[in-house]
């Protein structure tokens, strides 16, 4: 079962991965709810993460939902003379459409997303920063159901004139194309897996028979 994951344990996965995509050089990453859209300062980049899939819990009626329509912001800057870098991150929160309250709730990121989310940070990292080839963004069609038209007088990423953006019907392709392929790896490894274990089977019924058969000889041989 999956749980929720706290502001350390977003560190934790960061800084994991950020040890193995670049581990020359040190990184930190820092939660930061004042950070706006596109005012950054010299050398700074910008990433938007605009179809993330989380949940929200009112801390005043005890209400919750889901949404696919969660907006994180990250600014990030690379310092190539110390080999040092910096990404700041928001995540945008939602008002609950129930009691009607003013107050703003977090959401929470479940674990099987938290992985893919911080694979497109690096991805675009990789890009802006160090000017490389990042490879193919991730989109988890699996992780964003459809919850009816998306309520924009409740969001405070479209209050801060965000529009969000959908995935076009290539990428969602691409993403079940990639989840096939996964799918079919998995069940030629299980079959793979099958096979071996029905050839031990055959192979050790088969030497039970040839010890069977021996001790029947040898008591024929015998009375003989």
């Amino acid at each position: 079962m999956s749980t929720s994951l706290t502001t350390c344990e977003w560190k934790k996965v960061f800084y994991e991965k950020m040890e193995v995509a670049k581990p020359a050089d040190s990184w930190e990453l820092i939660i930061d709810p004042s950070l706006k859209p596109h005012e950054l300062a010299p050398g700074w980049k910008q990433y938007l993460e605009q179809h993330a899939s989380g949940r929200f819990h009112c801390s005043w009626c005890w209400h919750t939902w889901q949404s696919a329509h969660v907006v994180i912001l990250f600014h990030m800057h690379l310092d190539r003379a110390h080999r040092m870098g910096s990404v700041r991150m928001r995540v945008f929160k939602q008002l609950c459409y129930e009691c009607g309250t003013a107050r703003l709730d977090e959401s929470s990121m479940l674990e099987e997303n938290i992985e893919s989310l911080v694979d497109n940070l690096i991805t675009s990292l990789r890009e802006q920063c160090y000017g490389e080839d990042g490879g193919q963004y991730r989109i988890h069609v699996a992780s964003r159901p459809d919850s009816g038209p998306h309520r924009s007088e409740f969001c405070e990423a479209c209050q801060e004139g965000i529009v969000h953006w959908k995935p076009s019907e290539k990428l969602l392709e691409e993403e079940a194309t990639y989840a096939s392929g996964a799918s079919k790896t998995r069940a030629q490894e299980g079959s793979g897996y099958n096979f071996f274990s029905l050839r031990w089977c055959l192979f050790w019924a088969s030497l039970c028979l040839l010890v069977v058969y021996l001790q029947l000889s040898f008591r024929g041989s015998a009375f003989l």
